[in-house]
């Protein structure tokens, strides 16, 4: 087949070239992972769920049982003595961190811990109370009253324990001395501690959608993920977040979250205002999505910007994708080609009613997910 060996040598050297060239392009191809799309159909069920990512809750801790007053009676001795229990303690409530639940949805405005049974004749003593424990997200910040933070639950199984419960009350039993061997007296349980908190979400979500009212935030989050939140032509249709999650084929999983519609001035409150400002801190990712369609859109950015700016601390530093949405409309081709040219920047448009350039752009929120990441670790 081969005239000499140096024809064989040569025939090796280019297949191990075309090898090479082989796995460098499938390297290549392979740098950033590709969106799956859901395999499971939408819920059926009328309500949208939203995302709960702070709360103010009441703790309560359960009320210690009461000491007993008796005194024993036997058949041979008709004075005993006493023998009057002790109260059970109140339970405790607890803020454990775990990786069963996501937001606090399932928390109540009032969490109230069980309190103690009371002490009984013949040295019983009461029922010590169950304390309370109520799962929160990792990574989940406790402040108090006053704003000051409290506690940190950054890893899962850690445990904080918010209000205590009143020890139970001694019996007349407990009381009884050399002198006093007839005491008629017992304690109360005391009741447990009243203390008021505010439950924070560290990070959200690891995209938000930031935008003016009906820029298509909420139709972008359907067109992407399983969520499901309202979508209606009029401003302030979402006002509470709604997440949803998108699968690469690396087995990577990123949080999109809606956030509701940001106006002028909503660093001074007006609109949901500083409300919304706290979701966006929330959030490892901006992606501002522009109405395409309306007048002068670059105007919305920097208004966008510098209310970011004007609310403080690194969210206007924060990593940031600019979208066009709403490109399929005629006004929207002038719009997108000055919005390019104004803002100096990459910008993608997109349609997510009609489902142009989703798949680049999910391409995107990766890449730029993992490059901010790779920054992180450095």
């Amino acid at each position: 087949m081969f005239a000499n060996g140096a024809g064989k040598l040569n025939f090796w050297r280019s297949l191990i070239e075309i090898s090479k060239n082989s796995k460098q392009t499938r390297l290549k191809c392979s740098q950033v992972p590709t969106a799956l799309r859901p395999k499971k159909a939408k819920s059926a069920r009328k309500e949208a769920q939203y995302f709960s990512d702070a709360k103010k809750v009441r703790t309560v801790g359960g009320k210690g049982g009461d000491g007993c007053v008796s005194f024993l009676q036997l058949w041979c001795n008709e004075r005993a003595g006493p023998d009057g229990g002790d109260g059970g303690n109140g339970g405790h409530v607890i803020f454990q961190a775990s990786n069963d639940v996501r937001n606090f949805n399932h928390v109540d405005s009032v969490l109230r811990a069980e309190s103690g049974e009371v002490g009984m004749a013949k040295d019983c003593h009461g029922k010590n109370a169950k304390h309370m424990v109520i799962k929160v997200p990792i990574g989940t910040v406790i402040r108090n009253n006053q704003g000051l933070i409290v506690g940190d639950l950054g890893k899962a199984d850690l445990m904080f324990v918010a209000a205590r419960g009143g020890a139970g009350g001694k019996g007349n039993r407990f009381f009884t001395t050399d002198r006093e061997t007839s005491p008629r007296v017992c304690e109360y349980g005391p009741p447990g501690e009243d203390v008021g908190y505010i439950l924070e979400l560290r990070s959200m979500a690891d995209v938000g959608l930031i935008g003016y009212p009906n820029a298509g935030k909420s139709t972008l989050l359907n067109a992407l993920t399983r969520a499901k939140p309202k979508v209606a032509p009029y401003a302030f249709t979402t006002l509470r977040p709604h997440l949803g999650t998108v699968q690469y084929d690396d087995h990577v999983q990123l949080t999109i979250a809606d956030l509701p519609g940001l106006v002028p001035d909503a660093h001074r409150n007006k609109g949901l205002g500083i409300q919304f400002l706290k979701h966006a801190e929330r959030c490892t990712l901006l992606l501002f999505v522009l109405d395409a369609s309306a007048q002068d859109p670059w105007l919305h950015y920097g208004q966008l910007m510098h209310e970011l700016q004007q609310f403080g601390g690194c969210l206007a530093q924060r990593p940031q994708l600019i979208v066009a949405n709403k490109i399929d409309m005629d006004e929207s081709k002038t719009n997108y080609e000055e919005l390019k040219r104004r803002l100096n920047q990459p910008v993608l448009g997109i349609s997510a009613k009609m489902g142009h350039n989703l798949a680049q752009l999910l391409q995107t929120i990766r890449s730029s997910y993992n490059l901010h990441n790779n920054k992180t670790v450095l």
